[in-house]
């Protein structure tokens, strides 16, 4: 066992650390909450990622994501996210795709690579929704991120059934939209915040694909939605 890895082996056991060197992890998004995901599952041990974002990061960004920095604004997030994850395992191996996964690209996306599971980061609705049902479709196991945003309480963060969730209206429109294709309530797992969103940190956009308005975020929230998804991930496989 190589030492770096020496904590995680006296917690899991040698037979569940070999099965996280296996796993290849498809992330999307690695923003806010995919970049804290990915760092995590890599640290743990999983030995191939597979990271999908098309944005760059912005200076709005340093609030709160991980690869965000002064240095790093106008650079791809999946370079920067990769060079970090290098840095804790050289050996980790990474499919980086800068791209902006559309609906009729979701499926090609799946026609890759073999997954062992999905990560949906996802901020837009039509993609996020296409993700999961391809998920869904190819019998792979899958764990959503639900809005963190105009929410500030840590305490009202946990996992739940997407039609079981309540106070998040990112839930609410990913609901709807899954029944109106699927025509049924098939369970999802989903990280998510019971906590009312505060109506005056969410302000109305225009001109952005997928997104009709955007919300004030402090730094802690995505990085424990981010938490959450690696927990539910690692204890899964």
């Amino acid at each position: 066992m190589e030492q770096w890895k020496e904590r995680t082996s006296l917690l899991f056991g040698e037979d569940k650390m070999k099965r996280l060197s296996a796993a290849h992890v498809l992330i999307v998004g690695v923003g806010g909450v995919g970049s804290y995901t990915a760092e995590l599952l890599c640290r743990a041990g999983v030995g191939r990622l597979t990271l999908v974002d098309g944005d760059t990061i912005q200076p709005s960004n340093i609030n709160r994501q991980l690869p965000a920095l002064h240095s790093t604004v106008g650079r791809e997030k999946v370079e920067v996210v990769g060079e970090r994850l290098k840095q804790i395992n050289p050996d980790v191996e990474l499919n980086l795709l800068p791209l902006f996964i559309k609906d009729e690209a979701i499926a090609e996306l799946f026609d890759r690579s073999a997954y062992d599971f999905v990560v949906d980061a996802i901020d837009t609705l039509s993609p996020k929704c296409f993700l999961i049902i391809e998920a869904f479709k190819r019998d792979i196991p899958i764990v959503s991120s639900m809005g963190a945003g105009a929410k500030s309480d840590i305490t009202q963060v946990g996992f739940n059934d997407i039609w079981k969730c309540v106070n998040c209206k990112l839930s609410r429109a990913v609901r709807k939209r899954l029944f109106k294709i699927m025509g049924e309530r098939k369970k999802l797992p989903v990280v998510y915040s019971k906590e009312m969103p505060n109506p005056e940190a969410i302000i109305l956009i225009e001109n952005e694909q997928n997104k009709k308005s955007t919300c004030g975020t402090v730094s802690y929230m995505p990085a424990v939605f981010g938490c959450f998804l690696a927990e539910y991930v690692i204890k899964q496989i």
